[in-house]
């Protein structure tokens, strides 16, 4: 790790719950220091669109998020701060991020939304296949702890950006991250 390490705003929650917005927003907030916004979005679009066979697609993916992992380390190692947006739906991607994050200081924000909004969202949106936000509302917040939690349905994304503000300087030393490093390896 380099010597000083960028911090690492990780917003986690379903598609179509707010993350970019939010991250946009955070961008415009977070003036002190320069920032930048990384999505799981962002690395999928630079992948081929050809057409592929399940499996084949799935290793495809698995090795994207994985690329995405080491280059949010590899920004922050050299001193970049980070605004990340991603969607932990599967068990293997937290755990990824957790063991590759490890010596970063990382708030993990937990971006909740109601189910019929995301539905709503999601259904205004030509790019994302209908039901995908609800099949993940339970999968990406099923381990269960945060340092802080933002209602996306609630709250437009400029207030979620200033709770996440707000918050900040009050981030506890003992953070979900190394919390939920534990409970995953004792």
């Amino acid at each position: 790790m380099g010597e000083t390490a960028g911090r690492i705003i990780f917003l986690n929650g379903t598609s179509s719950s707010g993350k970019s917005s939010i991250a946009r927003e955070l961008l415009d907030i977070l003036d002190d220091e320069v920032w930048f916004h990384v999505g799981v979005d962002m690395f999928n679009a630079m992948r081929t669109k050809r057409a592929m066979e399940p499996a084949e697609l799935d290793e495809a993916l698995k090795r994207t998020r994985m690329g995405f992992h080491r280059s949010i380390a590899a920004m922050a190692d050299v001193g970049n701060n980070l605004v990340v947006d991603h969607v932990l739906s599967e068990p293997w991607r937290l755990a990824d991020c957790l063991d590759v994050l490890s010596p970063y200081q990382v708030l993990f924000v937990g971006i909740r939304c109601d189910v019929a909004e995301l539905m709503r969202r999601e259904a205004a949106r030509a790019d994302r296949p209908p039901g995908v936000a609800a099949y993940q509302a339970d999968l990406v917040h099923r381990h269960g702890d945060y340092d802080l939690e933002c209602d996306s349905g609630t709250y437009s994304p400029r207030e979620c950006a200033e709770q996440i503000t707000a918050f900040l300087p009050n981030q506890p030393m003992s953070t979900a991250f190394g919390r939920l490093r534990k409970a995953i390896r004792p």
